[in-house]
């Protein structure tokens, strides 16, 4: 399995994300949209920082649960209810992608949504992977 990565010189700087990836492999793991949900159901953290940790937490563990890991991810949406916020705050989100999916970024994309399934939610992440 390989995950190219292409950010061309003729597009703005990619900073936090891929303007494109291939992906070779025989597995595809598509990653439902993960919140701030714990175990019990509930959604925790009352900051946006605090909700894209546990959120970007489910997502990886949904993935290890299915074979990858972070180096796997060739597609992840983030849908949030504040994207002024998501901006302002982006440097905090970049460094606890960092802390737990690395530096190799898959394309992305941050959607504005005016809720989510839970109410209390921010933000919500998912996406695809390839696998050998």
């Amino acid at each position: 399995m390989s995950l190219d990565r292409v950010n061309p010189a003729a597009l703005s700087p990619a900073t936090g994300f891929s303007h494109a990836v291939v992906a070779t492999g025989s597995r595809l793991v598509f990653l439902a949209g993960q919140t701030a949900l714990d175990a019990d159901g509930k959604v925790v953290g009352a900051t946006l920082p605090e909700q894209f940790r546990t959120a970007l937490t489910n997502l990886l563990a949904a993935l290890a649960a299915a074979g990858g890991s972070p180096g796997d991810l060739a597609r992840v949406t983030v849908y949030a209810t504040d994207v002024a916020a998501y901006r302002q705050q982006a440097r905090e989100l970049g460094s606890i992608w960092r802390e737990l999916a690395g530096r190799d970024y898959p394309a992305m994309a941050v959607i504005g949504v005016v809720r989510l399934w839970d109410a209390e939610a921010l933000v919500e992440l998912d996406g695809f992977a390839v696998l050998e």
